[in-house]
């Protein structure tokens, strides 16, 4: 087990991402390093009224703790009470164009001690596609892309992996997807840190051949009022998401972590109505009927 490498790699993640997203967007990110009373800090890279993104940020923390907070302990009560240190790149990527879907992807490495006890460690992270108007050849392009990233860890681990992302990113109080999904894993320690370190990698390495191109194709298309009022609803469905299921977002409020950079995954502009339902066999109807459900994207023409 090695935290400096996986926190060498991070940061060199980090800085290759924003890079070339600073390349697609034409606007540079600002930089915002803080630090954690209780030990540990980061960096946040935003962008916001960006050439293609109205709001994101790549964020890279690593922090320690003298208790693990329970969102990170609630699927593993052995490691309740133990001290802690935790790192990893998160992004979230909201274009202003709404054919052009938001994205999420993040690693974590996570490090739980105790006295006269083996340290135990997990990586965990993902990535996955919140599409606003449906697109077949984004969705197939960019769930190949996760088969690829983890094709050399096994053949059953995209499946496997597509899987839990689905059932993860489902907002339950509204019984559907948040969206397309992509992969998701969590707690992974089996095979060995070298092994697990490598696939993490891999996953995050696979990031900018996933999304970048889906980018490309759809941001210089047309959009206008209706387009924009649909993606600022749907965006209300990431909001609610994020403030009551998502581990990283209750991980880093529960660790006293820099709220500003937590909250950066929330879009800018969004708006809820009540009981509101898409025009039959309108293109916001598809994207419920066609793209918000469970596909075999990879073989599904």
């Amino acid at each position: 087990m090695n935290p400096a490498a996986v926190s060498g790699y991070l940061v060199d993640l980090q800085n290759r991402i924003v890079a070339e997203l600073e390349r697609v967007d034409g606007k540079s990110f600002r930089r915002d390093s803080w630090e954690r009373e209780e030990g540990g800090g980061g960096e946040s890279r935003i962008v916001e009224e960006g050439g293609v993104f109205e709001r994101g940020g790549v964020n890279f923390s690593r922090v320690q703790g003298e208790r693990l907070p329970q969102a990170a302990s609630a699927s593993r009560p052995e490691v309740a009470g133990r001290a802690f240190e935790a790192m990893g790149v998160s992004l979230v990527l909201h274009p202003r164009n709404p054919f052009v879907p938001t994205v999420h992807m993040n690693v974590r490495f996570l490090v739980a001690r105790k006295a006269d006890s083996e340290p135990l460690w997990w990586f965990g992270g993902g990535m996955d596609l919140t599409p606003y108007y449906g697109f077949e050849e984004d969705a197939r392009h960019f769930h190949r892309t996760c088969e690829a990233a983890l094709e050399p860890f096994g053949r059953d681990r995209y499946p496997r992996f597509k899987r839990w992302c689905d059932e993860y990113f489902f907002l339950k109080h509204r019984n559907e997807p948040r969206g397309i999904g992509g992969v998701f894993f969590d707690d992974l320690n089996d095979k060995g840190f070298d092994h697990c370190f490598a696939l993490a990698r891999s996953v995050a390495d696979h990031f900018l051949p996933a999304y970048v191109p889906i980018v490309e194709r759809r941001r210089g298309l047309a959009y206008g009022e209706r387009e924009r009022d649909f993606q600022a609803y749907r965006r209300g469905r990431y909001v609610e998401f994020n403030l009551v299921y998502d581990r990283g977002t209750l991980f880093g409020l529960q660790s006293r972590g820099r709220a500003e950079s937590i909250l950066m995954s929330l879009p800018p502009v969004v708006k809820w109505r009540y009981d509101w339902k898409p025009e039959p066999s309108s293109p916001e109807d598809r994207l419920y009927r066609d793209f918000l459900r469970p596909r075999d994207w990879v073989s599904d023409e």
